[in-house]
């Protein structure tokens, strides 16, 4: 079977196309020029130069193949040209489904994110879980990386509609080796691992297993209803709990300071505006991510246990691979 992948150069797209070359599949990757090898020099695969906000190289990428596995997304939470991460995460997320359709590629594997979720606002580790049918809307997503992901979602649902066979799969927050850039959540443990958290803020994140992640693409493609959306989870931890396991495994200190969230905020104000507008540089705090932080990001996988047989692993070995890999890699 000829498999089409995007964003295999990225963290959790070199982790599905691990998975599937595992299954045996015959690999074709869409690869930009300009992106970083590293997560596909091992791999068996043909590689097609191409982006997302170039069509003919979508369509080109998509001759002859029988599913697609769309993981590719622009994951930043501040960017200083927010046009082009719609262009790459709701325009290309179109025009990849509209090329599926004409060229009739049997089904679509859409990565989206579990930043689409409804969550409610207590901000209370206790409070109930999100789930597929939260009730939520364009309104409710904060930042532009929320808002393009629950567009682009939207597109697929309705390409569903209209006829394509595509499985949306929500991951929560992935976390393991090959972090090559590394995502906001990799940035978590990198902080960690370079003393950067003298504090920490009341927050809470699902964290996954990337490699757990990947095998539940294959469970979309394989068992996935058309047009439905899977949350694949792991753990409910807060921000807390996070660095303490990471502090069990590497020996370091876990802070012990809680943030007030006004302090949070004021601090991701002032890095936005110093680092972000005026040194043109990616802030480590962000307004939009001190926002986010207020809500418990705690999910409930029951569908995807019920219906592609997904099962939740505990992250203590992930968050060990992350930790040896940024080492072994000099990030440290």
């Amino acid at each position: 079977m000829l498999v089409l992948v995007t964003g295999a150069t990225g963290f959790l797209g070199s982790h599905v196309a691990r998975a599937l070359a595992a299954q045996g599949a015959q690999l074709r990757l869409l690869v930009r020029p300009t992106s970083d090898p590293r997560n596909i020099e091992d791999l068996h695969a043909e590689r097609v130069l191409g982006d997302l906000r170039d069509p003919a190289s979508i369509e080109k990428a998509l001759a002859g193949c029988e599913a697609v596995f769309h993981v590719a997304a622009d994951y930043r939470l501040w960017v200083r040209d927010p046009e082009q991460m719609y262009r790459s995460n709701v325009e290309g997320t179109r025009s990849l489904l509209e090329s599926a359709r004409k060229q009739g590629v049997r089904r679509v594997v859409y990565t989206s994110s579990v930043a689409t979720m409804g969550f409610g606002s207590s901000g209370r580790a206790n409070g109930p879980l999100a789930d597929e049918q939260s009730p939520v809307s364009l309104a409710d997503m904060i930042g532009h990386y929320k808002r393009s992901k629950f567009m682009a979602e939207q597109v697929a649902f309705d390409a569903a509609r209209a006829g394509v066979d595509v499985v949306v799969v929500n991951p929560t927050t992935p976390v393991g080796e090959r972090d090559v850039k590394p995502t906001p959540t990799g940035r978590i443990v990198l902080d960690f691992l370079k003393r950067k958290f003298p504090a920490y803020v009341e927050t809470g994140l699902n964290l996954v297993d990337a490699t757990e992640c990947a095998r539940g693409h294959i469970q979309a493609w394989e068992k996935g209803k058309s047009g439905e959306r899977y949350i694949l989870g792991g753990e409910n931890l807060t921000l807390k709990q996070i660095l303490d396991r990471l502090a069990a495994i590497t020996g370091l200190k876990s802070p012990t300071v809680k943030l007030p969230y006004v302090f949070a905020f004021a601090t991701g104000v002032v890095d936005e505006m110093v680092t972000g507008r005026l040194l043109r540089r990616e802030p480590r705090a962000t307004i939009d991510a001190v926002r986010m932080g207020r809500k418990m990001m705690f999910v409930s996988s029951a569908k995807a246990e019920r219906e592609l047989g997904w099962r939740m692993v505990p992250v203590d070995g992930a968050l060990r691979r992350s930790v040896e890999w940024f080492r072994a890699n000099g990030y440290v």
